[in-house]
């Protein structure tokens, strides 16, 4: 039977990218995969067909010469010559390619160097410093490169020496009957070396854990739950990869004073009785200082009043909130017996005409009366 062409066995197109071949390969192999077929017979077909197509087209050399005389190339006596499986043979299937990919490793099994990881600091700060912006200090404890053996691992005046298990590569390979799998080799974890003689300071492992002093700078307006991103401050990454972040959770605390809705301040302010009847004028707090506002007459508990642009300048809109003052009624108490009398006085000329001065209180009785039935 005639082999089927290796870019139809891919699904792609004869110009395409390695990064293209490589990707269809992948969804394939995955695809196919005989552990993951037990009741497919011809799964592992598909596999090997795959496999083949794919050790073909990555490989420069042999995918030019496959383009020009096609399978002609690879048998005996052709003019590519060689194997297509690169040396693992018709019976040893090689997954270093894909799974290595997959799961950290790469062909050839180079060392591997990972990013370090990120850190997350929560920063609790004032209504006051998230208004305005401030700067603060803080202190992190981070994973930094070991100063005393450069990052190495090894004591100085001494070296790492290749990993004898892996032959420096950090992948070993672990033949599971029909197949062979590569994984992390378990002596070097990876990296492909050997240290006979540890740093003392790290260990070996070429890090330490120290104390990092930041400044952060807090923009205006902002609010909980934001974060501030501190790029390459956060963990040092292994064999000379690049830092981790940093991300600054912002936490403001509770204000004695104001409720912080957005960009808008909500506050609650306590006032007389004879001010809410007669009117008047009261001082509230706002951040920037005192201000006053007029109390009209006959004003009820729970009256919202809005001083607009004394809340917060926000971070995108760059425009101030309102401040929102909800005025609450407060009934006096400790009151002395010419109060109490003056009150009594107020109450039965109150009642004489009850409609007239206190009207939601008759249209709140008119109310009960019609649940009733009355």
């Amino acid at each position: 039977m005639s082999k089927r062409d290796y870019y139809e066995i891919l699904g792609v197109n004869r110009d395409a990218s390695e990064e293209e071949i490589k990707k269809a390969y992948r969804k394939l192999a995955m695809k196919y995969h005989p552990d993951r077929n037990p009741d497919n017979p011809k799964a592992e077909e598909h596999f090997k067909e795959a496999k083949e197509a794919y050790e073909t087209l990555s490989d420069g050399q042999k995918r030019a010469a496959y383009d020009q005389y096609g399978h002609a190339a690879f048998e005996a006596g052709g003019m590519g010559g060689g194997n297509p499986f690169g040396g693992a043979g018709a019976q040893g299937f090689d997954f270093g390619d894909i799974f290595g990919d997959i799961f950290g490793g790469g062909r050839g099994g180079r060392t591997q160097a990972h990013r370090g990881a990120d850190l997350r600091y929560n920063l609790e700060i004032t209504l006051e410093e998230a208004a305005r912006g401030a700067e603060k200090q803080i202190r992190i404890p981070v994973m930094e490169e070991c100063e005393t053996c450069n990052g190495s691992g090894a004591k100085p005046g001494t070296s790492a020496t290749t990993c004898q298990t892996c032959a420096g590569h950090g992948q070993v390979r672990m033949q599971q009957g029909f197949f062979s799998v590569q994984q992390t080799c378990p002596r070097c974890h990876g990296s492909g070396k050997q240290i006979s003689s540890p740093c003392k300071d790290c260990h070996g492992s070429g890090r330490v854990k120290k104390q990092k002093t930041l400044e952060i700078k807090i923009p205006a307006g902002i609010d909980t739950g934001m974060r501030l991103r501190h790029s390459g401050h956060g963990e040092a990454g292994s064999h000379g990869a690049p830092h981790g972040d940093l991300y600054v959770e912002i936490h403001i605390k509770p204000h004695s004073v104001f409720e912080r809705n957005g960009d808008d301040l909500h506050c609650e302010m306590p006032i007389s009785f004879a001010t809410a009847a007669l009117g008047g004028e009261i001082e509230i707090p706002t951040l920037d200082g005192a201000a006053r506002i007029k109390i009209p007459p006959e004003t009820q508990s729970g009256k919202q009043f809005r001083l607009r642009g004394k809340g917060i300048k926000g971070m995108r809109t760059h425009q101030h909130g309102d401040l929102h003052c909800h005025v609450i009624v407060e009934t006096p108490s400790n009151l002395t017996d010419r109060q109490k009398e003056l009150l009594r006085e107020f109450e039965e000329i109150s009642q004489s005409d009850s409609a007239r001065h206190n009207p939601r209180a008759k249209s709140w009785m008119g109310k009960v009366k019609d649940f009733f039935g009355q």
